[in-house]
């Protein structure tokens, strides 16, 4: 049994999240693009659930964007051309795109916009 949460958003996006986990899953082909949000960060991973891996990871805490003074959309954007510089330097070029929960709009949909922009497809 789930142990109650006292937060009703946070019980809503968990419940979200386990109906999203039910459908998307990440393979060697087509690895899993996830993103977590946080309230002033913004983290994406791209991950393989066959073997269970973290392929490669991008933050907005990364050397690349931490001194840089910008909103957290334009952080969000900047994470997204980065993951996908790096999954197609990799040679990843599609994805699943695993929103962990969170409304398509704002950071989320311009992460996912600019990875789509860069070259990722998903």
């Amino acid at each position: 049994m789930e142990p109650k949460i006292k937060n009703k958003k946070e019980a809503r996006r968990r419940r979200i999240k386990m109906r999203i986990s039910k459908k998307y899953y990440g393979t060697a082909d087509r690895p899993r693009l996830c993103v977590y949000r946080s309230d002033k960060e913004i983290y994406a991973q791209i991950i393989d659930d066959v073997k269970h891996v973290t392929i490669m990871s991008v933050s907005s805490l990364s050397k690349e964007l931490k001194d840089q003074k910008m909103s957290k959309t334009d952080k969000s954007k900047e994470v997204g051309k980065l993951i996908a510089k790096k999954a197609l330097d990799a040679g990843i070029d599609t994805v699943v795109f695993d929103r962990n929960g969170y409304l398509y709009h704002g950071r989320i949909k311009a992460l996912a916009d600019s990875a789509r922009e860069n070259g990722l497809k998903f």
